[in-house]
């Protein structure tokens, strides 16, 4: 979890290089952890908030120029089929970042799949965190605004904001 919290500040200093070592670690760590060893406070750590913590700090990376948003798409994709219905905050939340990476990469008709399907969840949580993320999605669909399917994702996500 440090190593997660080192990657993503370093990633919010726009320090590629140190946040994907700090996320190499943070991997390093987790493969090594077996099951009953950790405090009971910890149990929630899966291999599901393991992927979203690392891509959510990967996330940032993949906005910066010139980067890859492979790492974050890889573990943003299995944070959201390995959360279970306990963690719909946390499968949102990944969700909403995919979909804003999707959107920022070109491809808006499987960003607004993936970001329905977001808010569909995010629909029942009240977290200023995810009002945040979702009008990032917003601003990252800006330039699609005239496609149909994309103008009423914006207007879903005005909705669900203000609600």
């Amino acid at each position: 979890m440090l190593h997660n919290a080192r990657a993503r500040a370093w990633a919010k200093m726009q320090r590629p290089k140190e946040a994907l070592a700090a996320i190499r670690q943070s991997d390093a760590v987790f493969d090594r952890a077996r099951d009953g060893e950790d405090v009971p406070w910890m149990a929630y750590y899966d291999e599901a908030q393991h992927h979203g913590d690392t891509g959510h700090a990967a996330f940032d990376v993949a906005l910066m120029p010139g980067q890859s948003p492979s790492l974050a798409i890889s573990r943003l994709k299995t944070a959201i089929e390995g959360h279970t219905d306990d963690y719909v905050r946390s499968r949102a939340l990944s969700g909403t970042k995919l979909a804003t990476l999707t959107m920022a990469t070109g491809d808006p008709q499987q960003a607004v799949v993936i970001a329905n399907r977001a808010l569909d969840e995010v629909g029942r949580l009240r977290s200023k965190r995810a009002a945040t993320d979702m009008e990032d999605l917003s601003k990252a669909s800006a330039r699609y605004a005239r496609r149909p399917e994309v103008a009423e994702l914006r207007g879903r996500i005005t909705t669900t904001v203000l609600a």
